[in-house]
């Protein structure tokens, strides 16, 4: 919903001035690292935890906007981006491993993700799959791949407490999180995330089409297990943006057929 001059009530932009394709990080400060792998960076606005870049990549206009931690934040950057005539977003951010097999430094495309959080229940019922757009996340594992970092495509987990995964058996309800843990474990998923099942959500019922991919800062589970007991958390997000920015070349090119790949 916008204001009646046009602009929505949180994000710094307005109509006319969003790009059919946006990439969505949490962190304010990675929007303008991103912003400038696109061409002609320009400076949009902030507010809150939106900050917002527009740049060029190869005649179409590409939106970077944050949405800080969470999935209610991610709606409202999702809602208010598709106001201003956004019609793909794509999730760019970090995550930690739950599959032995995922190990810090890797990145993982989502092919769904497990609805553990409020959001995205405002949107649909706990019977719904959040799934992205099968398009988007073709685009997204071909973009992880062309970076050269090994990548792993599947279920995650999104969560609304950061510390009900970090501690569980501090919670009062350590029981409920342990065994949902397990359960996750069991089930294969891939990693623990924060965003991806609020914007998947609300991508299916304003008619979005969306997708992310995650870099791997640590797995808990490797640590339990013995494997890597050494590794260092890996905090360099580069490989995670340069995926998703060739996932919009790409989907451009499928598109309109106006892009090339450089």
């Amino acid at each position: 919903m916008l204001t009646p001059d046009r602009k929505p009530f949180h994000i710094p932009t307005e109509k006319g001035k969003v790009g059919k394709y946006c990439i969505l990080p949490g962190a304010p400060e990675r929007v303008e690292q991103i912003a400038a792998l696109l061409d002609a960076p320009t400076f949009i606005g902030r507010n809150r935890e939106f900050t917002v870049w527009n740049g060029m990549l190869e005649g179409e206009t590409v939106t970077v906007c944050s949405t800080g931690i969470g999935g209610p934040s991610a709606a409202i950057a999702a809602e208010e981006l598709a106001d201003c005539g956004a019609e793909v977003l794509i999730r760019v951010g970090t995550c930690g491993g739950i599959a032995l097999d995922v190990a810090s430094g890797d990145l993982v495309v989502a092919t769904g993700a497990v609805r553990q959080d409020g959001t995205s229940h405002e949107y649909a019922p706990p019977e719904y799959p959040a799934v992205p757009d099968l398009g988007v996340t073709v685009a997204l594992t071909e973009g992880a791949k062309a970076t050269g970092r090994r990548t792993h495509a599947g279920v995650v987990q999104s969560k609304d407490s950061f510390y009900g995964q970090h501690s569980p058996a501090r919670m009062p309800t350590a029981a409920a999180l342990e065994e949902k843990w397990t359960a996750w474990r069991r089930l294969g998923v891939l990693a623990s995330e924060m965003e991806a099942a609020a914007l998947f959500t609300v991508g299916a019922a304003r008619g979005l089409r969306t997708g992310a991919v995650f870099h791997v800062i640590w797995n808990q589970e490797r640590a339990n297990a013995g494997i890597d007991t050494n590794a260092e958390e890996s905090h360099e997000t580069g490989a995670a943006i340069r995926a998703a920015v060739e996932a919009i070349r790409l989907l451009c090119a499928q598109d309109s057929g106006s892009c090339q790949k450089k």
